[in-house]
């Protein structure tokens, strides 16, 4: 595959998780003891710094934001194990938190072996 098709793949998780996280907390399970908009500023202010990175394709901004990547997913995968009315919505976070770390740590590996070949 090529390094686009791994950066389409990264922007796949990355953008879905963002589109999932806000469906999630403002209409499929709104929190009970939070303000629907601080648990948004919550969940979703820390997918906002790699953003420009990402779409920019750049492999230092990939490299950092799949930390992020894995707290998504230890946030996924706790979610899951405590609660399970939200457990098949976690689970699409874990999903979608995998993916974005997947087509991370490919891209980038892809972009490293293109650029000692040429």
């Amino acid at each position: 595959m090529t390094a686009s098709r791994w950066l389409a793949l990264t922007l796949a998780g990355y953008l879905g998780l963002f589109a999932w996280l806000g469906l999630w907390i403002t209409f499929l399970s709104p929190p009970e003891r939070l303000p629907v908009s601080l648990a948004l500023l919550l969940a979703g202010t820390p997918l906002l710094f790699p953003l420009r990175g990402l779409l920019h394709g750049r492999p230092y901004t990939v490299k950092w934001s799949l930390f992020l990547a894995l707290f998504y997913f230890t946030h996924g995968v706790v979610e899951a194990y405590a609660s399970a009315g939200e457990r098949p919505y976690a689970l699409l976070e874990v999903l979608l938190a995998l993916t974005w770390f997947a087509g991370g740590i490919a891209y980038v590996r892809k972009r490293r072996a293109d650029a000692a070949g040429s």
